[in-house]
């Protein structure tokens, strides 16, 4: 079975992440500079390790599910305080139930904007109608 060459590699250049995640550089120091990221220095060149990429991988999906850093800061870290990873595992059960439910009022405050602004719509076309 043949592995993207990203998965094989054990060393990446911050280019080479930037490049495969769509993301600027600068982001990705960003995230090092907020200690999510530990990239080992050789001379003034970030290397990047598997580790780092991985944990790349779960800042952007977080970010992308709306998750604040300090929620993906907390969620990281308890993976180095406990292997067993319970702790981890109820702290994303906790946020994804407190995300889901903000998103679900999101959701109905939307419905109910779109359903007024539909009758709104309605009622205006109406008048408009009668005006003629």
């Amino acid at each position: 079975m043949n592995r993207p060459e990203t998965e094989t590699r054990d060393l990446f250049a911050i280019a080479d992440l930037a490049r495969e995640f769509g993301i600027s550089t600068r982001a990705i120091r960003f995230y090092e500079a907020k200690g999510l990221l530990n990239p080992e220095r050789v001379g003034s060149t970030r290397v990047f390790r598997r580790r780092d990429r991985a944990r790349l991988i779960l800042i952007l999906r977080g970010k992308r599910l709306g998750f604040s850093l300090r929620d993906i800061s907390d969620y990281l870290s308890l993976y180095e305080a406990d292997r067993t990873q319970r702790a981890q595992i109820n702290l994303l059960l906790e946020m994804v139930d407190q995300r889901v439910e903000l998103l679900e009022q999101q959701l109905a405050d939307l419905e109910t904007s779109l359903a007024e602004l539909r009758e709104i719509r309605t009622l205006a076309s109406e008048r408009l109608a009668r005006a003629v």
